[in-house]
């Protein structure tokens, strides 16, 4: 029994010391805690097909849910998750979902739906209103520059930068 509780504890150990390591890389911007799969929720729930169809952000319900890239996303109805299941890069959020304007200014700041453009068929969230005002008065040095940071600050914890 002793060496059955060992085992077990050894494994669980290496189980949480390797979980972490997955998401301490900040790549996407999630909700605080785990989704029922055991994955972080990405867009605080909202459903990211919404974004391209709806005139307000629709959240999601846990029922139809999908992952990508150990993201999990919630989408309000089963058409919207298949849409999104049958290709993901279509209706993610630019960035990981953090703010389009974070990234252009080299941080990574929590993307809010309520703040949100489409441009070229692409999601950018934004963290406020007063951050959206400013991306709207230089849209497109806002999103050249932010493409081009990405790639740098991609990786990086939050708290590196």
């Amino acid at each position: 029994m002793k060496t059955a509780l060992c085992f077990s504890s050894i494994a669980m150990a290496a189980m949480l010391a390797l979980t972490p390591a997955a998401f301490a890389a900040d790549e996407y911007n999630v909700s605080n805690g785990l989704t029922l799969t055991g994955k972080p929720l990405g867009m605080h729930g909202f459903d990211p097909v919404a974004m391209f169809d709806s005139e307000a952000p629709r959240i999601g319900d846990a029922v139809y849910t999908s992952a990508h890239d150990g993201v999990d996303y919630y989408f309000a109805s089963e058409a919207a998750q298949q849409r999104f299941d049958t290709d993901p890069g279509a209706y993610l959020p630019q960035f990981g979902g953090f703010c389009a304007y974070g990234v252009f200014v080299g941080k990574k700041l929590d993307g809010d739906v309520r703040y949100a453009d489409i441009v070229d068929g692409k999601l950018y969230l934004f963290v406020n209103a007063a951050v959206f005002e400013k991306y709207l008065a230089n849209r497109e040095e806002v999103l050249a520059t932010a493409d081009e940071k990405w790639p740098d600050i991609r990786s990086a914890a939050i708290e590196d930068l």
